[in-house]
């Protein structure tokens, strides 16, 4: 950078090199670890939070470029200096090849004389081609973007006629039309009788570097509108979950007066991650003839669409139920709803249906685990009758199949995101091995309470609903 014209001041001395070479070292190894952090940061995702997170990384490797290259300048000196170096002295190492240009040029413009002096940086800054006319003070506004130039002319009249120093930022229209960020420090040079002569001024090219805040800050704004939209809906999942499920907590009995009637209890376990509000169900309800409907489900997907179209085919199934529909035939009026809604999902499910009368237990299951039936302190799963998926093929029957249930049986329905661990599922081995704890269990909700204490306390990629039923005497 050149010298002051006027300047009645000792020259400052340049740092010791060793000094500046420690600080260039540190600044590369640390840039070397942010990039390093920053290739780890970079996965398959593409969310939000994984923008923004790339973004901060790459704004710290700007500002730590922009800071190796002011320290390689620092020690370099001044151009006069660096341009002819004496004989036995060190040659510095200029810019290694494809590295950016240098972003940091000073000016002086003498007010006496009208004489403009640029080092060679501020041309490149600039875009102007060495041993042009530098810009003078009146010429500096032209190029600027118009929004900026008064700014300019403030900055430049506060430091000239008030004497303070100069700080701020514009924007400047290159030859070939690119826009480029420039911050300007400065400060007036006096004379010896203490009147401004001329006034020296440091411009640094902060393109890059507003570039990567603009980025961080509009990665920031999208995740935390992202979290938003996350909190509301799943607000919203919670609010249409807990209208659509059973309202009834605790223990049920089904019918409620007469012999072999059912003490019911369920429970919804939520996944992991609270946020997956999934669209599991379970329900029971007494039928107008006097038989109770059992049944659970689950349907792909997560928040407002899967607790929406849970919703849907709740209420159909209750319908249908209410109706006197047989569950196989319900299974295929289910598969043809699902199938052909405005948002096509898939979906498991089993419905049974008991005669408190007879005992006798008429389901049918849809690609559903089948229930398990515990009795005499062992238990076992019962052969599943066909069934795909709900919403994987048009016109499917469905098996519906019947079994006797004797008084201190009890019977287990569960949806599949039951798990112990997040790498296995709770399948029938798992369940089958509460029985001692079922055979003891004196009402439904203590089998509920024993399910929930061994499989309610892991970590489950799903949600999951278990249902109870233990047939009395």
């Amino acid at each position: 950078m050149p010298s002051h014209l006027f300047a009645d001041r000792p020259a400052p001395q340049p740092p010791a090199h060793d000094a500046v070479d420690a600080l260039i070292h540190r600044t590369r190894r640390l840039r070397g670890d942010v990039d390093a952090v920053g290739r780890n940061a970079v996965t398959d995702e593409d969310g939000p939070q994984a923008r923004w997170q790339r973004a901060l990384c790459d704004l710290a490797v700007q500002h730590l470029d922009n800071l190796g290259e002011q320290l390689g300048q620092l020690k370099a000196g001044l151009p006069a200096q660096r341009s002819a170096p004496r004989d036995g002295d060190a040659r510095v190492d200029g810019p290694p090849a494809g590295s950016p240009p240098n972003r940091v040029g000073s000016a002086e413009w003498n007010l006496l004389t009208d004489e403009v002096s640029w080092s060679e940086e501020l041309y490149e800054i600039f875009g102007r081609p060495p041993g042009s006319p530098p810009l003078s003070l009146d010429d500096l506004p032209s190029v600027l973007l118009p929004d900026d130039q008064p700014k300019l002319t403030s900055m430049v009249t506060g430091c000239l006629v008030d004497g303070r120093p100069m700080d701020g930022e514009f924007r400047i229209v290159l030859p070939d039309s690119r826009v480029r960020t420039l911050h300007m420090t400065g400060e007036p040079v006096l004379d010896s009788e203490g009147c401004t002569a001329s006034m020296w001024a440091v411009l640094r090219d902060v393109s890059e570097l507003r570039r990567s805040e603009e980025t961080v800050s509009r990665t920031r704004d999208s995740a935390q509108t992202d979290e938003r939209i996350e909190r509301t809906e799943h607000r919203m999942a919670v609010e249409l979950q807990e209208t659509v499920l059973p309202p009834w907590r605790g223990s049920l009995r089904l019918p409620q007066q007469g012999p072999g009637a059912l003490d019911i209890a369920a429970h919804y376990l939520p996944s992991a991650s609270s946020g997956l509000i999934g669209g599991d169900w379970y329900d029971a309800m007494e039928l107008p003839d006097g038989r109770t409907l059992l049944t659970v489900g689950d349907l792909t997907g997560h928040g407002i669409p899967a607790t929406s179209a849970m919703a849907m085919m709740l209420g159909a199934l209750r319908g249908m139920a209410v109706a006197g529909i047989e569950p196989g035939a319900l299974m295929g009026h289910l598969n043809h709803l699902l199938e052909t809604s405005v948002q096509p999902a898939l979906g498991s499910a089993l419905c049974c249906r008991f005669d408190p009368a007879t005992g006798l237990l008429s389901w049918a299951q849809a690609g559903h685990p089948a229930p398990l039936l515990f009795r005499d302190g062992t238990g076992r799963q019962l052969p599943p009758p066909d069934g795909v998926l709900l919403g994987a093929a048009s016109r499917v029957a469905y098996e519906q199949d019947e079994v006797r249930l004797l008084p201190g049986d009890v019977l287990v329905l569960h949806t599949d995101g039951l798990t112990r661990r997040s790498d296995r599922g709770a399948g029938p081995e798992e369940l089958l091995a509460l029985a001692p704890l079922f055979a003891q269990a004196r009402t439904a909700q203590e089998c509920v309470r024993g399910v929930v204490e061994e499989f309610g306390g892991t970590e489950r990629l799903d949600d999951a609903c278990v249902l109870v039923a233990r047939i009395g005497a």
